[in-house]
């Protein structure tokens, strides 16, 4: 008697969901996304804002977006991503759907639920597809790990922290400290 096969999804299987229900595919398996809690929107909107006044401040040309904003890393019907915070800087990658192709740099904040995705699979997804910078801010560990696919500067900090985004090659620190001070 052969073995069941396991259902592998397609993106039309996303845009199928109900609406409110969320959920990322990765190599055709769904994976369901629960709500944020507060803190999780708190940090997401701090480094909206950091990053987004940052770009505005150095008339950069990268754009930021935090979920829900669908990434498609490969040119397939099998992977849909939605980064906390997802920056792109070329703008070819960009249509009304999302983003085509890699991101510039991914942010993604941890829940309980989403550890093992973001600390395992989405990385080495990330680095796979070409982003070149991968953050992991979690708050109950009271860590941000970053991952410089493209250099040397990643590293480990604490949410009290300075840390310096790679991409703009450490012009832009993210004082961890005045977010921590707000939660």
């Amino acid at each position: 008697m052969p073995l069941a096969k396991e259902r592998v999804y397609t993106v039309q299987d996303i845009y199928d969901l109900p609406d409110g229900e969320r959920a990322e595919l990765i190599d055709g398996v769904m994976y369901d996304m629960a709500t944020p809690s507060r803190i999780h929107q708190e940090i997401s909107m701090f480094l909206s804002r950091c990053i987004s006044s940052y770009i505005q401040d150095n008339k950069g040309k990268c754009k930021v977006y935090a979920a829900p904003f669908a990434v498609f890393l490969n040119e397939d019907d099998y992977n849909y991503l939605e980064p906390d915070i997802t920056v792109v800087c070329d703008p070819s990658k960009l249509d009304d759907k999302g983003c085509n192709g890699a991101p510039d740099w991914v942010i993604e904040i941890v829940s309980s639920s989403s550890r093992s995705m973001d600390y395992f699979k989405k990385m080495f997804k990330y680095r796979k597809a070409g982003v070149l910078e991968y953050w992991i801010v979690d708050h109950e560990k009271d860590s941000v790990t970053v991952y410089d696919f493209k250099g040397e500067n990643g590293g480990s900090y604490t949410m009290s922290d300075r840390v310096p985004a790679g991409i703009y090659n450490g012009d832009l620190l993210i004082d961890f400290a005045e977010l921590k001070g707000n939660l």
